[in-house]
């Protein structure tokens, strides 16, 4: 009889589940962390139906004391597929016809899933950002690190 010596992706698929999500070691809420690092963006406006997202980059150690590479870290600028809503445009979310966003708010603050080829990568005070527009957005999530 063979024994399962490690899960993998694929052999996770295999069996019908998901990978687990990577939780990370945070010394302070991401979402805190992101607010205080962008600071103040009054002066930022973003216009139509698009979105500024602040893009959540791992810290670089697991909750199970992995350390990640700082390649891998760095990868998350151009890879990241939640960021944080910290800006958006007047209409923004307001399709008028109720087919994009029928029943669902969002606000500042709000943990957001994209494609990370579906914007334009920036950076606002030494934070990498995107602008995307809204209908772009394929979801949202309670925390960041449930999502790669």
């Amino acid at each position: 009889m063979r024994q399962k010596i490690g899960l993998t992706a694929q052999s996770l698929a295999n069996e019908g589940k998901a990978m687990p999500p990577m939780i990370m070691n945070h010394e302070v809420d991401p979402k805190e962390k992101l607010h205080k690092e962008i600071g103040d963006l009054s002066n930022i406006h973003i216009f139509n139906n698009q979105l500024l997202i602040a893009l959540y980059i791992r810290p670089k150690v697991t909750k199970s004391g992995i350390y990640l590479t700082d390649k891998t870290v760095d990868e998350d600028i151009y890879q990241s597929k939640v960021g944080l809503l910290v800006k958006k445009g007047k209409s923004a979310f307001n399709d008028g016809t109720g087919t994009w966003f029928d029943g669902e708010t969002f606000e500042i603050g709000d943990w957001l899933i994209s494609r990370p080829s579906d914007g334009w990568t920036i950076t606002i005070n030494n934070v990498p950002c995107r602008i995307i527009d809204d209908v772009n957005i394929k979801g949202r999530t309670d925390h960041p690190d449930k999502i790669w």
